[in-house]
């Protein structure tokens, strides 16, 4: 099984980059499955509540929210019983005006032992398993964000702006390597309880930049096969706009409980979503979070809303709506926040769940001694 999965990984890393110049459905997939163990528990429902450095992912407005002293983001997550390996980490810098904050991000996305089989069957026929060589492919993303308070509307009403300038690196073993560049563009609205998110994610159209490395050997092979030979190439991401809201019910003096609901436009072409069509499709995606004295924390979310076929139906023509569950929890303790969330990849007749770990800390400075 794990063999066959590293195989896919191999497959979807070296074919689709042989496109020309042109827009493609789920490219830099990376940079869709999220940051911070409480946004993946919410069901990556954030656009419109996110409020730490986890926001140079979510929504680069929404930095603004770290005014005091810098902030330093960790997570980890391991996807296929450990065989890919997800890392992001931040760290958020206000500027002395309390109005302004400026943040870094890098997101890793890694798989490591790839087989390669190009080499599988000798020149007499013969399958020779000693051939198979292994390899890392690596995905890479550099995220420099600024935000901006953009104007103060009154008590407990703001409008924040934010922009990411991102920088991504791809690399499968010797013979694969991209680089790319895109921008993000983002706002947020705050009033008192209630808070709006826009996200312009891609809004210039993000490219990569392929170049290959197949030596002579190895060419003689993907012809000899009828494999197309890669050159290089330039892959296109079409802009994805993403909006939300979110509404902070007070139960009572230590109880709050935060819903947000978010929308996925994408202009790519038709996706299996809820709303899907050639020129736009849309997917919701919703989060629960209650909190205990903004102490202790639990959440859920629900996202990737699609029509698959029923498992049980032999004639294999009914449709069911399918989902990605997500729950998770969190403890502050003083300047340190840790979160948990257990979600999955797939959807819940798929499952691929995993455990991602998340840890936020805030720079305290500490007080001169008289």
């Amino acid at each position: 099984m794990i063999l066959k999965i590293k195989s896919l990984i191999l497959l979807f890393i070296i074919l689709p980059s042989v496109l020309l110049a042109q827009f493609r459905k789920y490219s830099n997939e990376f940079l869709n499955i999220g940051a911070g163990a409480r946004g993946l528990a919410m069901g990556s429902a954030q656009v419109a509540s996110v409020s730490d450095g986890t926001s140079g992912y979510w929504n680069p407005a929404a930095l603004v929210h770290v005014k005091v002293q810098p902030q330093v983001n960790i997570m980890h997550a391991e996807y296929f019983a450990g065989i890919g390996k997800y890392d992001f980490a931040n760290v958020a810098i206000p500027l002395k005006d309390g109005k302004r904050t400026i943040g870094i991000s890098v997101l890793r996305f890694a798989v490591d032992d790839i087989p390669n089989t190009v080499f599988l069957v000798d020149p007499d026929g013969r399958i020779n398993f000693d051939n198979i060589t292994t390899f890392s492919s690596a995905d890479y993303a550099f995220l420099f964000s600024y935000a901006q308070q953009l104007k103060d509307l009154g008590p407990d009403k703001k409008l924040n702006m934010g922009f990411n300038a991102k920088v991504i690196h791809r690399k499968a073993g010797d013979f694969a390597t991209s680089w790319g560049f895109g921008f993000d563009a983002g706002l947020q609205y705050i009033n008192k309880r209630l808070q709006v998110g826009f996200v312009a994610r891609d809004v210039t159209t993000t490219f990569n930049a392929w170049s290959y490395s197949i030596n002579d050997k190895m060419r003689e092979v993907f012809y000899v096969t009828q494999n197309e030979i890669p050159v290089k190439s330039t892959e296109l991401t079409a802009p994805k706009l993403i909006g939300g809201a979110s509404y902070n019910f007070r139960i009572n003096k230590s109880v709050n409980l935060l819903a947000e609901a978010n929308l996925d436009f994408t202009f790519d072409g038709r996706r299996n979503t809820v709303i899907s069509s050639s020129a736009i499709s849309v997917d919701p995606k919703l989060g629960l979070e209650a909190s205990i004295k903004n102490v202790f924390f639990v959440r859920a979310g629900i996202s990737n809303f699609q029509k698959a076929l029923e498992d049980e139906d032999s004639t294999y023509t009914k449709k069911v709506w399918i989902y990605q569950p997500a729950m998770g929890a969190g403890f502050r303790l003083q300047n340190v926040m840790i979160d948990y969330a257990f979600t999955n990849l797939a959807n819940q007749s798929n499952p691929l769940y995993t455990h991602v770990f998340s840890l936020k800390l805030d720079m305290v400075k500490k007080n001169k001694k008289k």
